[in-house]
């Protein structure tokens, strides 16, 4: 999950990295901060470098309180993921007209069309949390495959949130107010609140009638149109004469 941080580090090993090797853990620190942070003075690093010592645990906690990292030391995949971040804006910083005009490598053989969500690290606990609130924030149901589920949360933005969805759905109904005590309702419940209702209710069913009466009317006219064109002959299964 830090491979292309590390490789933007110039790491020696940024496809094998293994944090949960303590030894690894500990000499990849200690390159990080000679190489990268630089947060301490030289002399400064002793403590870190000491990667034997039985009290290194403690030196690594205050580091991460020096360099105000949120995380606590037991959260170790989203420290280290923090401090590439760091390491990664330090780096561009020391090194900005050098990576201004950068182009991504194979970027002339990259195909034009790629699937925006396939470099998604989905490991990642920020966007399983991300993707989490966007979900619940839509109502939509949980998957356990979060790209599935961001995909599912793409495809209803889409269709909820386009320039036509929107259009539509600003478009207020003006309609005249109608008496309800004018409508007859055809039985008596005995109860005013209950007729009240009722009325209600029937008037509803009677516009959901009338719009898919609508959407009938269009259907119809579509197909009489397609029928009509002389240009297709459906009795020989071929367009033209």
């Amino acid at each position: 999950m830090f491979r292309r941080k590390l490789q933007a580090l110039d790491y020696h090993n940024p496809s094998g990295f293994n944090c949960k090797d303590e030894t690894e853990f500990r000499n990849f620190l200690v390159w990080l901060e000679d190489q990268k942070i630089r947060h301490y003075k030289i002399e400064e690093r002793g403590n870190l470098r000491n990667i034997n010592s039985s009290e290194w645990p403690n030196h690594y906690e205050k580091y991460q309180k020096d360099v105000n990292c949120p995380f606590k030391a037991q959260e170790r995949q989203e420290s280290i993921d923090w401090l590439l971040g760091l390491a990664v804006r330090l780096e561009y910083g020391d090194n900005a007209d050098k990576y201004k005009n950068a182009t991504p490598a194979n970027a002339d053989n990259a195909p034009k069309s790629v699937e925006p969500l396939i470099n998604l690290d989905v490991t990642n606990p920020d966007f399983k949390a991300g993707v989490m609130a966007l979900a619940n924030l839509l109502q939509i149901q949980r998957h356990d495959d979060y790209l599935i589920l961001l995909k599912a949360i793409r495809i209803l933005v889409q269709e909820r949130l386009s320039q036509e969805a929107v259009t539509k759905a600003n478009q207020s109904k003006e309609g005249l107010p109608i008496a309800l005590e004018k409508h007859v309702l055809g039985f008596d419940t005995g109860d005013a609140v209950l007729n009240e209702a009722a009325r209600i209710l029937r008037l509803l069913h009677i516009e959901e009638l009338r719009d898919l009466q609508t959407r009938i009317n269009e259907a119809i006219v579509a197909v009489q149109a397609v029928i009509a064109d002389p240009k297709t002959d459906y009795r020989l299964g071929k367009v033209g004469r």
